[in-house]
């Protein structure tokens, strides 16, 4: 079995470093071609036994007990099931965890809260190849035969309808899709032959049916809809530290002296093509400063927000962080640096609890790898991340729904939700893209004693933002673009009088 195990891992890294790289659509394409090319590889393979198969595979032994009998095989079973439930469900509530889960609310997200993309790819990918083979092996030696059929695309498709019956990303939920197919398939097959007097694999076509109807219904899958019958504080079974529970604080930043200069952008200009996004933009940004960037749709506000913060690169030019060139620089390592950042379009994992979605920002306050999650030898420094999460919750007045799901929230608590993941992070400069959208008045007041409040601990805030009202008794100066350049810049009464900014941005004077 080691020698397998060895053999899966070193097979599972191979292809994921040729397949991982692929986004979209081609991503699963590829996984099944590889399945595809598998079989019918080793169907060839005459020292496997070919598409016959090999037989007379001898049975388990261990610590001397031969495992030549089904009940035995049965218990042997189980305890590895187990096993891997509790590995993985330790792995699903950590800090690797909450990773590989943020890559369903997308890369762009994942990295700019400092989480390497594509190691939880690949991580999940070879521990999904490991249990597969451990699967693989057990079934082989139960059945003392094997061939390729039982791992052609058919089966793979059954697999994977389990986990849209259950639920994709919950154990649970795993294991309540391979139960319910399981039963059901066998039922399926006893009955429908009678039924339509005919055999055939008729149970293929009632489960394509019940998979379109289940994603019209339940697209989460089943075990979810039993979660949302249980109160919302049993759902985290524990996971989050208990009120009496006071783990120490985790380090924090030295925030730069006020006045410092934090970012500066030199002729940054942006090319698409023939499109100018950004024509030599030039701004700077200093310690204990709010930075407004203003200017109508299409100005190139957020083309210039994706090279601050890496998820693009200029074309000519250079965006300076904290006197370090971050040019090409992935937007995981400039977090690292201390930029920390919201979206335009919220970005969070609806399904998952308030307190999960924020602690994603203190990822990279974390350094406990794989092997301690899956052991859950980390708990001191999870319990330390969920603090630190529940402190900044209750920092931006979200404390009352720790437990809830993030995408039961309203609209503007959501972007609320936001600023306290980036601000757990721990970060010097924040940017904030369009953070009172959605917002009442009440709490686009909160927001602003907010902000003020970070102003004067000496952090640097960078937003764009349309409610003028909200940015011109908030921020200290104002930059404002058009078709991708500056046509001007300075304190908030100096660009509302501004001739080319009530022509271009505020509708022209009156």
């Amino acid at each position: 079995m080691a020698g397998g195990i060895t053999l899966t891992a070193t097979v599972a890294l191979l292809l994921g470093a040729l397949t991982l790289k692929l986004s979209g659509h081609y991503l699963p394409l590829g996984t099944i071609a590889w399945g595809i090319s598998l079989y019918y590889l080793f169907g060839t393979l005459d020292g496997l036994g070919g598409h016959t198969g090999m037989s007379g595979l001898p049975p388990i032994s261990l610590f001397g007990l031969v495992l030549d009998k089904g009940w035995k095989m049965f218990y042997l079973i189980w305890v590895i099931l187990l096993l891997a439930m509790l590995l993985v469900q330790n792995l699903l509530n950590s800090r690797e965890g909450r990773a590989i889960r943020a890559l369903k609310g997308g890369q762009v997200m994942a990295e700019s809260m400092g989480v390497n993309t594509f190691r939880a790819k690949m991580v999940i990918f070879v521990i999904s190849a490991l249990l597969a083979a451990l699967s693989g092996w057990l079934y082989a030696h139960n059945q003392r035969f094997v061939n390729p059929t039982p791992f052609g695309l058919h089966m793979g498709i059954e697999y994977l309808f389990m986990a849209l019956i259950g639920g994709v990303g919950s154990v649970w939920g795993a294991m309540l899709g391979a139960g319910i197919l399981t039963l059901l398939k066998q039922w399926l097959q006893d009955w429908l032959p009678m039924l339509l007097g005919s055999q055939g694999n008729y149970e293929t076509i009632v489960f394509g049916l019940l998979i379109v109807l289940l994603m019209q219904r339940a697209p989460g899958g089943l075990w979810p809809l039993l979660v949302r019958l249980t109160p919302a504080r049993w759902r985290q079974g524990g996971g989050a530290p208990k009120a009496d529970e006071q783990p120490p604080e985790l380090p924090r930043r030295q925030l730069p002296a006020s006045g410092e200069l934090i970012l500066e952008a030199r002729e940054v200009t942006k090319r698409f093509g023939g499109l100018v996004a950004n024509d030599r933009m030039n701004l700077s940004i200093h310690a204990g400063e709010i930075l407004a960037l203003i200017g109508p749709n299409g100005a190139g506000k957020s083309t210039l927000f994706n090279q601050i913060s890496g998820v693009d690169y200029p074309t000519e030019g250079d965006v300076l962080f904290l006197g370090q060139r971050i040019n090409g620089i992935a937007s995981r390592r400039i977090a690292r640096l201390g930029m920390s950042r919201t979206f335009q379009h919220v970005k969070l994992l609806p399904t998952m609890s308030v307190l999960e979605n924020v602690a994603i920002g203190a990822h990279l306050r974390g350094d406990k790898g794989i092997v301690p999650a899956l052991l859950h030898s980390e708990r001191g420094e999870e319990a330390e991340l969920l603090r630190e999460a529940r402190r900044q919750l209750e920092r931006v007045g979200l404390g009352d729904y720790l437990y809830e799901e993030a995408g039961s929230l309203a609209l503007g608590q959501q972007r609320i939700l936001e600023i306290a993941r980036a601000l757990c992070a721990d970060p010097c400069l924040l940017l904030l893209d369009e953070p009172a959208a959605g917002l009442r008045h009440k709490e686009k007041q909160a927001l602003a004693d907010l902000l003020r409040k970070l102003r004067g601990e000496g952090m640097a805030i960078l937003l764009v933002e349309h409610d003028m009202d909200f940015v011109m008794g908030l921020v200290d100066r104002v930059v404002v673009m058009e078709f991708g350049q500056k046509i001007a810049e300075g304190l908030p009464d100096e660009v509302q009088k501004n001739p080319a900014v009530l022509e271009a941005y505020l509708g022209g004077a009156e």
